[in-house]
């Protein structure tokens, strides 16, 4: 593609997001049909990019070391400390789970391993409060207002003083809001070469789930520590825990369990006997047999029916997506199993169906409509 087309796509693709189609005529035809390339090639990349899992080629059911980053969110004394300012709404979670020795385990065993550990605190000045009105943006917004929360410069704002970062370890710029996202965490991530991010700290319902939405949005391979992580009440917890982060992410383990992820770089596959857990940790059952791919047969564990359940369970082998020890995770969480079509074996042929059409055999991508921002494509058969 010629440069002046390139230069002529970066700028319309502000154009298309706005207008939904292009002023093509104008062009000569040869910068027309050069744009008109580059953009269908452009928009097969941003939409098949834009949230691709990025641990697809990693087989190993582990947390690779060199690709894997713990963050810990706002892990100061304003959540963790008596005499903070949020202390009486989180010292409940935070003492029941023992977040903060937790935490430091965490933090520590993922130095030790030579795991990136990653600080996102917040921190508000005057100037977020008059001149950008932060406090009339949300609740949460509100609350940290009239509480006086992480003042910049404040006790409150500072690290809990067993949960420092290292001289030479990533301090993200502050949050503003509850998606960790906003910062300049995307850019590190970039650089570390990140596929695994492990979230913990503060507070479970509000900056983790947000954050770990973005992140799997994005494409990173989730997990979040329960033991690891507080809340401002115990119910925040329990449903953030248990319903929200399940679907959320690919596991939600317990910091020993991280730990000894991080020890097993073989990866090993399931084994008969192993256990099988849900992504919400609700354990599924015990494996009778691991069915390996065939011509008609995809790859798939076999789990005794048993206590749990009264008939046996076929779950696709690429569902693994972590063991730890003789403990298989699946990103299914225990509650959903049941609903799951996997009550008899897979085949080649249900396998296929899962995966819907190929792209070029769809006619309109909502069957009555396609996306308005894809007008372009219909003006481009017509040109």
């Amino acid at each position: 593609m010629c440069e002046g087309c390139r230069i002529y796509l970066d700028q319309m693709r502000t154009t298309v997001a706005v207008l939904g189609r292009f002023e093509l005529d104008a062009l000569a035809p040869d910068i027309r049909n050069g744009f008109l390339d580059a953009f269908r090639d452009w928009q097969r990349s941003d939409d098949r990019q834009r949230g691709r899992y990025r641990a697809a080629g990693d087989a190993t059911r582990s947390f690779p070391r060199s690709q894997t980053a713990l963050l810990v969110i706002d892990p100061v004394n304003d959540f963790l400390s008596d005499g903070g300012a949020a202390w009486d709404l989180t010292k409940t979670t935070v003492e029941k789970h023992d977040v903060v020795g937790n935490l430091k385990r965490a933090i520590e065993g993922a130095r030790g391993r030579g795991v990136p550990v990653l600080f996102a605190p917040m921190a508000y000045t005057e100037e977020d409060y008059d001149d950008e009105q932060l406090q009339r943006r949300s609740g949460i917004n509100r609350l940290m207002f009239e509480r006086k929360m992480f003042l910049a410069g404040s006790w409150g704002a500072d690290f809990h003083p067993d949960l420092r970062p290292l001289d030479d370890e990533v301090v993200l710029l502050p949050h503003k809001g509850m998606d960790v996202f906003e910062t300049d965490l995307p850019d590190h991530l970039e650089r570390l070469g990140t596929t695994h991010l492990v979230i913990a700290g503060m507070t479970a319902s509000l900056c983790c789930e947000s954050t770990g939405r973005r992140a799997m949005e994005r494409g990173y391979d989730v997990t979040f520590l329960s033991d690891a992580i507080g809340a401002d009440n115990p119910a925040a917890y329990e449903a953030a825990i248990h319903l929200d982060y399940p679907l959320i992410a690919n596991a939600v383990l317990e910091v020993e369990e991280f730990l000894a992820g991080l020890d097993d770089q073989a990866g090993a596959p399931a084994a008969a006997g192993d256990r099988v857990l849900g992504s919400d940790h609700g354990e599924i059952g015990e494996v009778k047999e691991v069915v390996e791919r065939a011509e008609d047969v995809p790859a798939h564990l076999v789990v005794a029916r048993g206590a749990i359940f009264e008939r046996e369970t076929y779950i696709p082998l690429d569902a693994v997506v972590r063991r730890v020890g003789r403990d298989v995770f699946v990103n299914i969480p225990k509650l959903v199993v049941a609903k799951m079509p996997w009550d008899a074996p897979p085949s080649a042929v249900d396998d296929e169906a899962k995966r819907g059409p190929r792209a070029p055999e769809v006619e309109r991508l909502y069957r009555s409509r396609d996306p308005s921002a894809w007008d372009a494509r219909r003006l481009t058969a017509r040109t």
